[in-house]
């Protein structure tokens, strides 16, 4: 096994820069970007592209995963409306699921000693156990095939809230800069979507500035 290399998958979101930070304190990085098809923004690719330049991965690679945006999503709404919704966890450990299928020959490939994800779920009790007992049988699924016992999927943000996430992302010197967060098209983060809002309340609970957003003069 290759004790120095580590998959990580990355979106380019905030979280994903925080986690290859992360990653890259013990490893050489294999980046992982998962093309999603329609529905998906070309400003998260070029985040991830920007990414891949500032942390020069030892190999980096994309995948097509259109399966994801071809199916039905509950909205974030549509859950917080109506208490009889499952919660969100389950949609995304589902989504994860091919995610880890597709990054584990790779893995097995390069020997690596780690996958790593931005997986976050935060402090909630019932859902961060759910998600980590999912994590744990994951992890015991991809040990077997790969015959390496020491391959562990690492999800260092999965307790976090995410204006810990940026408080990390500080400390580890992460690219907070080539994070992307806006869920629309356009060439500068629009302030107004639920990413961006998300977004500026995390720096904002943080108390560290956004370097995507001018500071406002006084």
């Amino acid at each position: 096994m290759a004790k120095d290399l580590a998959v990580i998958l990355n979106n380019g979101s905030l979280n994903s820069a925080v986690t290859t930070a992360l990653a890259t304190q013990k490893f050489r990085p294999i980046m992982i970007y998962f093309d999603l098809g329609p529905g998906t923004t070309s400003r998260m690719r070029a985040a991830y592209d920007l990414q891949v330049a500032h942390y020069k991965p030892y190999r980096e690679h994309t995948l097509s995963m259109p399966i994801l945006t071809a199916l039905p999503s509950t909205s974030d709404a549509a859950v917080a409306a109506d208490p009889r919704q499952p919660g969100l966890v389950a949609p995304q450990l589902v989504n994860l699921l091919p995610l880890i299928s597709a990054a584990v020959p790779f893995a097995a490939h390069y020997e690596a000693s780690a996958i790593y994800l931005g997986l976050r779920i935060g402090p909630s009790p019932d859902e961060l156990a759910q998600a980590t007992e999912y994590v744990q049988i994951l992890n015991e699924l991809v040990q077997i095939p790969c015959q390496q016992q020491e391959l562990e999927i690492v999800t260092p943000l999965l307790e976090l809230e995410p204006w810990q996430v940026v408080d990390v992302g500080v400390q580890v010197a992460a690219p907070l800069d080539r994070g992307w967060s806006c869920l629309e098209e356009t060439p500068e983060p629009c302030g107004s979507c639920r990413g961006c809002r998300n977004r500026e309340t995390a720096f904002q609970q943080a108390a560290k500035p956004d370097p995507l957003r001018p500071a406002r003069k006084v």
